[in-house]
């Protein structure tokens, strides 16, 4: 169904699908979006979700509205009394997530009131601290905001939204300065300055580093600080079940968040002015992944299940170059939880692929060969792999000085070198392995969602910026910008509002199933484990590198029934809606997130960046718009819809 409608002096035309995945058939798709007739992105990102969710008021019914995002100073909560409670807590601000977003954000808000930071497992447990490249920032006086800006969008196949890549691209010096200044320690050059590397994708060299461990370094050093903050408390192993949401009249409400204490099996309700959700993103979805294992995709699962906008979903960038263990002189003796990334920075410093045959095979695919954007490295390496009917293919970065190789890539060649390789000497093996989502939870150019007082910074978010492909080390640039910019709109949530110490009882409490006995606890675990490893295999199968409409569409019919099956099981032996477990809710969530990427990729009808379908192989310009996934009130699966009952004014 087409519809036009009429927006000020422009014409905004919509295409509207409906998502078949079970759980969300309600979900309205916008795969096409057009300003009088110009194809071209002319408003921003936030602009953007103004009008898409205009749109949506006139066009659905009262139920599902969600209004346009209102000044945040418009609403007050009156502290009604006074309620003591060990499994409720109280603060201005709660941060699901303890990567750079979440502690970058948390530090900054701190200033102004207490900040619970809600971390999975030990609070350095995040992509950040796996990150290895690097922050890209324009840094050099031979760079160039707009040149920074081109290569994003170039990368990103001009999917980018120009606004929010300018953002990004002109404060990330400051936020780089503010690392530094906060004892985050970079490499150097020899002339004193900051060793700048350069990565596929990149025209310049902008990649700050440590070594090839950047994400531990700024990690640590705001771990660091956050623990030396008084006004911020650290909750490790409280896993986040499901945002605490109200509704009044068109408005959803956030107001902190449910969690399950995995040590203590305890839920912990957290009551909180402003939620900043920095909960990373959901690469388990996939057999291999560089994600750790907390990547589940939790936060944007919750977000669904809280009426968020979703956007963009079908770009998953698989980077090129993990490692392959089965090309290991000596091959590990168990199994790794996630892959073992091979930094991009390596192809930067001059690695070249070649398939078993030593023969170099990226000039075949692409001009910029090996420094070309990761999408296409990696649907390179898929088609030869494929081709030869091979399972990897080789990294060679042993033509570089010895002293270079071991200075820039030290606990890369520390991992080879403890299974039989010295890299050196000898190639790395390597695979394309699930690395990171570019699409999210829709943020405006504050962080700002459509549900009032829930702000979203990191992997979680779609802020528009990475566009249907990220460009090397934007990642930590932009959970570092949106965590600052997050920051005021925040503060001015916060001062406009007051706890309300009674909130802890407006909705029922999830239950841990005690009841259910260990037997029974251990069925539920071996098969929730089961099926898991069967929708990574599914989403692998069909949902990969190289897609087709038949895969998709049997991916979606695979999921439904897998997840109707798992259903089924768990409520059969006792299990109710209301019980919660870390794998069963994790498991939850990666149903959701992997019907939220089928869903996206089947809206789309062209190839553009990461998402490449051979039914419709090429890139059209009339469809260079976002994914949008509305929210939905037929909530029919138990991943899709919220444990508890929404609180109504």
């Amino acid at each position: 169904m087409t519809t036009s409608i009429a927006g000020g002096s422009s014409n905004l035309h919509y295409r509207l699908s409906f998502c078949k995945a079970k759980g969300c058939r309600q979900s309205s798709r916008i795969s096409s979006l057009t300003f009088n007739g110009c194809l071209r992105n002319d408003i921003s990102w936030s602009d953007g979700l103004s009008k898409l969710l205009q749109f949506q008021r006139h066009k659905f019914s009262r139920s599902t509205i969600i209004k346009t995002w209102k000044p945040l100073g418009t609403r007050k909560v009156s502290v009604s009394s006074c309620l003591r409670d060990s499994t409720a807590k109280y603060f201005d601000f709660a941060v699901i997530g303890s990567g750079v977003a979440g502690l970058r954000y948390a530090l900054e808000v701190a200033k102004y009131g207490t900040v619970a930071v809600i971390t999975k497992a030990e609070p350095h447990e995040s992509n950040t601290n796996y990150a290895q490249g690097g922050v890209s920032a324009v840094l050099s006086p031979s760079d160039s905001v707009e040149s920074h800006m081109q290569d994003t969008m170039v990368a990103g196949a001009y999917l980018c939204d120009e606004e929010t890549v300018r953002v990004v691209c002109t404060e990330g010096p400051d936020r780089i300065r503010e690392l530094i200044a906060m004892g985050a320690m970079f490499d150097h050059g020899e002339d004193g300055n900051l060793h700048l590397a350069r990565e596929g994708g990149h025209s310049h060299h902008r990649i700050v580093h440590a070594a090839d461990m950047t994400g531990r370094e700024i990690e640590r050093a705001l771990l660091e600080a956050v623990v030396n903050d008084p006004n911020i408390s650290v909750f490790e192993h409280h896993f986040a079940i499901d945002l605490l949401t109200s509704q009044d009249g068109p408005d959803m409400i956030c107001h902190g968040v449910d969690t399950l204490n995995t040590e203590t099996q305890q839920v912990v309700r957290f009551i909180s002015k402003v939620t900043l959700l920095a909960s990373g993103g959901a690469g388990h979805i996939y057999p291999s992944t560089t994600n750790p294992q907390v990547a589940t995709g939790d936060g944007m699962a919750m977000a669904h299940r809280a009426q968020a906008v979703i956007s963009n979903m079908e770009f998953v960038q698989f980077h090129p170059t993990a490692l392959a263990d089965e090309g290991l002189p000596i091959k590990p003796t168990i199994a790794r939880e996630n892959a073992f990334l091979i930094t991009e920075a390596v192809r930067g410093d001059g690695g070249i692929l070649y398939n078993l045959d030593w023969e170099r095979f990226m000039p075949l695919y692409d001009e910029r060969a090996e420094l070309a954007p990761r999408d296409v490295v990696a649907r390179s390496i898929d088609d030869q792999l494929k081709k030869r009917c091979e399972r990897y293919v080789l990294l060679d970065i042993s033509h570089k000085p010895r002293e270079k190789i071991l200075s820039h890539f030290p606990n890369i060649a520390a991992e080879c070198l403890q299974y039989g390789l010295d890299i050196t000497r000898q190639p790395i093996p390597v695979v394309p392995a699930a690395h990171y989502m570019c699409g999210g939870v829709r943020a405006g150019l504050q962080g700002e969602t459509n549900v009032q007082g829930l702000y979203v910074a990191g992997e979680v978010a779609c802020t528009g910026l990475h566009g249907a492909n990220r460009l090397a080390s934007n990642s930590l640039l932009e959970a570092l910008v949106f965590a600052r910019r997050a920051v005021q709109p925040s503060i001015d949530h916060m001062k406009s509002s007051s706890l309300d110490l009674s909130a802890s009882n407006w909705w029922a409490r999830p239950v841990v199933p005690h009841s259910l006995g260990s037997h029974v606890m251990e069925n539920v675990l071996r098969k929730t484990r089961e099926v898991r490893k069967e929708l990574q295999s599914i989403m692998w199968k069909y949902v990969g590198i190289v897609r087709s409409t038949t895969r998709l569409e049997t991916a979606e019919v695979e999921i439904n029934e897998l997840e109707a099956q798992w259903e089924k099981c768990l409520f059969e032996k006792g299990w109710e809606q209301t019980m919660v477990g870390l794998e069963a809710c994790e498991m939850r969530n990666l149903f959701c997130c992997a019907k939220l990427v089928v869903s996206s990729a089947l809206a789309r009808h062209e190839s553009r960046g990461l998402h490449y379908t051979i039914d419709f192989p090429r890139v059209e310009e009339s469809k260079r718009l976002p994914t949008v996934i509305f929210p939905s009130l037929v909530n029919n699966t138990w991943s899709s819809r919220q444990l508890h009952k929404q609180a109504i004014f």
